[in-house]
């Protein structure tokens, strides 16, 4: 329910007030090679990155930026947890571009080919894939996103 709060000329008005959320506007995944990092990514996602200090590249993706950083000067390079999710328009020209660079997934999702262009039982129409450095990879079709 709106709240009354005084203007900057005092009168009182309803003031419709929004939640501080937070907005995620980066991820990370590590690698071992930034140099075949960005030509792998570059070539997946169909989009060039901004190289940046610090052995990383910046790809944009929508409102959130993938950062690709490369820590092998340090570590070896932990894989991402969970798969990072792409909305796409072209699932089939993603798809054809995972194939070439051999990294669509062999794995089996709810008894389904994860590297398969397959409609889940949630209802997403996607495929997954993996870099070199094991981080998992799902694209999903734009129009079929399951928002929960």
């Amino acid at each position: 329910m709106p709240s009354k709060q005084a203007t900057r000329d005092n009168r009182n008005v309803p003031v419709r007030r929004t939640p501080d959320l937070p907005e995620l506007f980066r991820l990370n995944i590590e690698v071992g090679d930034l140099e075949a990092a960005i030509s792998f990514y570059t070539a997946l996602l169909g989009i060039q990155g901004r190289k940046q200090a610090g052995s990383r590249c910046y790809f944009d993706c929508g409102p959130v930026t993938l950062q690709v950083i490369d820590v092998s000067a340090v570590r070896k390079p932990h894989p991402a947890a969970k798969a990072l999710y792409f909305r796409v328009r072209d699932l089939e020209a993603v798809y054809e571009r995972a194939g070439a660079l051999g990294c669509v997934s062999s794995e089996t999702i709810h008894d389904a080919p994860g590297g398969g262009i397959v409609v889940r039982p949630w209802g997403e129409r996607s495929f997954y894939a993996s870099d070199a450095w094991g981080n998992p990879l799902c694209f999903v079709e734009d129009g079929t996103v399951y928002a929960g």
